[in-house]
């Protein structure tokens, strides 16, 4: 029933959201790093997410939210007759977040069907190695397959330009999302990852949960 009532409300939102969008469209948004494809080829290495050994590969923790809408003042310059606009909290996708209060998930548990949220893990660390794998200079990617949609944070920003495919903004209903991290691994780097899942269709009234069928990092070489 929770998840009735959470998708009732984002379709009742739907609208009361739209005019918020057209009177903001003339404020440019801030610039993010342009979208990268991933590479279709087989990988030459690949470290599951959902597995303790593959976080442990990173020293990376998962940690859930439920997301909230949340109503807020409208807009400035909002056509006359709208006060209020619609937000979601928390915003995790913010670099440096501060997640240490939420519950920590085992990794087999993103398979359990939740109601809705965020999942995120911070200061995912690159290793020099992987069992016998070199990740020196390799292209690293992230894959997420979230039921039913996905969006990557990495660093702080989804990798998005209009126009053009963005894997990290939401591909479809019920498909993979591949964000590059990065394109020349180095050992030690840092890497902040949130993902926000939700159900969809979005204006059709779900009776399912949110969870993840793949979370994976991929390495090209």
């Amino acid at each position: 029933m929770r998840n009735r009532d959470l998708a009732k409300l984002v379709a009742g939102t739907m609208l009361a959201i739209a005019p918020s969008i057209l009177a903001a469209s003339a404020q440019p948004l801030p610039p993010t790093s342009p979208p990268k494809l991933a590479p279709v080829l087989p990988p030459a290495y690949v470290v599951d997410l959902l597995t303790a050994d593959g976080m442990a590969a990173f020293g990376a923790q998962w940690k859930h939210m439920e997301v909230k809408i949340v109503e807020g003042p409208a807009l400035p310059n909002a056509m006359p007759g709208y006060k209020t606009s619609y937000d979601i909290t928390p915003h995790a996708g913010v670099k440096g977040f501060d997640d240490s209060s939420w519950p920590t998930l085992e990794p087999k548990q993103l398979l359990d069907r939740r109601g809705g949220g965020k999942l995120s893990w911070t200061n995912l660390t690159m290793p020099a190695k992987i069992g016998a794998f070199d990740t020196a200079n390799a292209k690293a990617v992230l894959t997420a397959y979230v039921d039913d949609y996905a969006e990557e944070w990495v660093n702080g920003e989804v990798p998005r330009r209009g126009g053009i495919t963005s894997p990290a903004t939401i591909q479809g209903f019920n498909m993979p999302n591949r964000v590059v991290i990065t394109d020349a691994v180095k050992a030690g780097d840092k890497v902040e990852i949130a993902i926000f899942g939700i159900n969809g269709p979005i204006s059709v009234v779900a009776p399912n949960f949110v969870f993840f069928r793949q979370a994976s990092v991929e390495f090209y070489k």
